[in-house]
This record gives C-alpha cells, structure tokens and sequence, in this order.
C-alpha cells in the first residue's frame, strides 16, 4: 500500500531495511517519525495532540521522543497499553475509548492521574467515581457519543445515544468533555464530527476530542472549529491512507524468502495486519505482488508470484498494528546523516528485548 511511495520518499530506509538480515520485523526510521510529529503538533496549534502508539507496538523509547517535543501525553487504546506506559514514566492523557477500563484495574491507572477517562456506559463511570473516591481525587471524563448514522467499526459498537445524554451528578467524577470514533477519514470529516458538535451543545462542556486520521491537513482544516485535542497515530509514521500526505513513510516491514513452492517463493510472515492492503514487495531491486494470507489462516507465510533465492531479502510497506502481530521492531536513527544505527529491538508490545 505504501512501498512505492516509501521508495520514492524514504529511500535510505528502504535500503537499510534491506541489509538488516531480520525476518518479521518492522523498521522504524525514528528520526523521520520524530519530524512528523512534529509537522503535525505546529500544524495543530493550540489544539492538543495525543500520540497514540499503539500501531508501533507501545513503544516507550518513542513515546519519550514525542514528550520530549512538547506531546503533552499519550492516549492509550486499552488497559494494557496504560499500564505499558505507566511503567514507562509517560503520562496518559486519555485512556478508555476504544476498550474501557476493567474494574479491577481502575484504580491502578486513574491513580495514575490521567488528564481524561472516556466511558460510554452509566455503571463504568461510577465505578470510576467509587475509586476516585477512594483515592480522594476528581476525575474527567469524556462521554463517547454515537448517532444512527454514525460510522461504527465491527467490535467496537459502543457510545451514548444523543437521547441518552442525562447523568447525575458525581462525587467524584466531573464529565468536561465529549468523543467519538472515526470523526475523519481520508481528511474528511465523518457524520460522527456532527454527532459531537450536537453533543457537546447537550451537555454544555468544553472538551471535544476528535480522534481518526489526524494529519497534518485535518490539523490544518480544524483551526477555530471548537475541537480542543486530537489523537495522531499513522500520521507520525506518514502511512495515513490520503493523497499527497505531508508526512514521510518512516516504517517499512522486513523479512526474507524462507522457500520455493510451485513456482512461487514463500517469504516468513508474523506481521500481518487484515486491513492491511499488502500489494508489493521488493525482492533485491524488483517489486512483484504478493498475495496476503487468507483470514482463516495463520500467516506464516506471505506468497509471492515468483521465484527468487532463498533468503533473499525483503521488504514490504503496508497498513500495520504492530501491536496485534508477533513480529518485532528495530528503530534506527542516523539514516539521513550517513550513519544509521539500531538503537534499539522491541516486542510487538513494547518490551525491550537487545539494544
């Protein structure tokens, strides 16, 4: 999906990747990432940025780079990407909008002190408040809002209907704010952004909170609009699925031919990601298709439509979530000043493993 852009784009990456000998791993130019983001935060303004790391696997040394940019914060997508960065020393911003938090663990992480928890259900939020309570503190919320014509993803049906907005009043629990998932896609806004604008004039709160796509152009297009924080993710990678994006690729995917099968060479899997749109591949100096694993299968292997020498090397550009995979990652920095080095290997799940 992203590899001739990538070439084009970022080819000393592609090239390192390439003599990396590192089958299942993704690569991460994280000096590219750095500027990315920061394209994006001065694009954004006064408006805030959460990073979100969950499509690089969680990963720490990163999320420190973007602290050290002024990113106020991260968003964490569940329970174990919070305590990821809890452990870590980084600070949540908002955590709880794509998986709430399980009971047994709120008290850990709001004691972390995140800035907001998302809820989308009346008992989440007191339990919420009964450990708040306890722990003799006051915490934000932001309510997850949807409409009949909202856009929903399969296994993450969730939010208040706009006819649901009532709620008591909290001991301590203070609702400032509202969300929804996707409010943009390919830089336009989605029915969901409507959705919340009505939401926020419902409940009478300050905070909107606008998460999907967030790019440099989105970032640009929501000046004075009365959004107050978004949440970048593929865009600091510069693999957000739009034309012409401002951002640079900075991650490519590397692996190796492991065997020959009907004429076709087999090359070792471990990263693949459904929504993924792998097309290509460069094998040496060539690009050729690949087919993608079938979903009712594990993915082993990904095929290619011809033959090549074993272990030649490989590397592919695709829509990832590192952190569903069991590939690893390798972030280098110094490619664009002649002296590339890995600084350091993680798991999928941002566990440092050598470097």
């Amino acid at each position: 999906m992203f590899l001739k852009e990538t070439i084009d784009r970022n080819p000393e990456l592609v090239t390192f990747a390439q003599s990396l000998g590192l089958p299942d791993t993704y690569v991460i130019d994280v000096d590219t990432f750095v500027e990315n983001a920061k394209k994006i935060k001065d694009a954004a303004k006064d408006i805030d940025c959460y990073f979100m790391l969950k499509q690089v696997g969680r990963n720490p040394y990163l999320a420190k780079k973007l602290m050290e940019i002024d990113y106020p914060g991260c968003v964490a997508v569940d329970f174990r990407e919070a305590l990821t960065m809890i452990n870590n020393g980084i600070h949540i911003c908002n955590v709880g909008h794509l998986v709430q938090i399980p009971k047994a663990l709120i008290k850990t992480i709001i004691s972390a002190r995140p800035d907001f928890v998302t809820c989308y259900s009346l008992d989440k939020i007191n339990e919420i408040n009964d450990a708040a309570k306890e722990l003799g503190i006051t915490q934000k919320i932001l309510i997850k809002v949807v409409d009949d014509d909202d856009i929903l993803y399969p296994g993450q049906e969730a939010g208040f209907k706009l006819d649901e907005l009532i709620f008591p009043k909290f001991s301590n629990c203070e609702i400032t704010g509202v969300t929804a998932f996707p409010c943009f896609l390919e830089n336009e806004p989605t029915h969901n952004l409507e959705t919340l604008f009505k939401a926020k004039e419902m409940l009478g709160v300050e905070h909107v909170n606008a998460p999907s796509c967030n790019c440099v152009e989105v970032a640009k297009s929501i000046q004075g609009s009365g959004i107050t924080s978004i949440e970048p993710g593929h865009a600091l990678t510069g693999t957000t699925p739009v034309p012409n994006q401002v951002e640079i690729p900075s991650v490519v995917y590397t692996t190796e031919v492991s065997h020959i099968y009907d004429n076709k060479s087999y090359i070792y899997g471990g990263g693949f990601y459904r929504r993924g749109h792998t097309k290509y591949a460069l094998v040496n100096s060539e690009i050729v298709n690949v087919e993608e694993p079938a979903l009712d299968s594990i993915d082993y292997y990904f095929k290619l439509n011809k033959k090549f020498s074993i272990s030649s090397p490989v590397v592919m550009a695709f829509r990832f979530q590192i952190f569903v995979t069991r590939s690893q990652v390798a972030l280098v920095e110094g490619l664009h000043t002649g002296s590339p080095k890995v600084i350091g290997i993680y798991s999928s799940l941002g566990e440092k493993i050598n470097g």
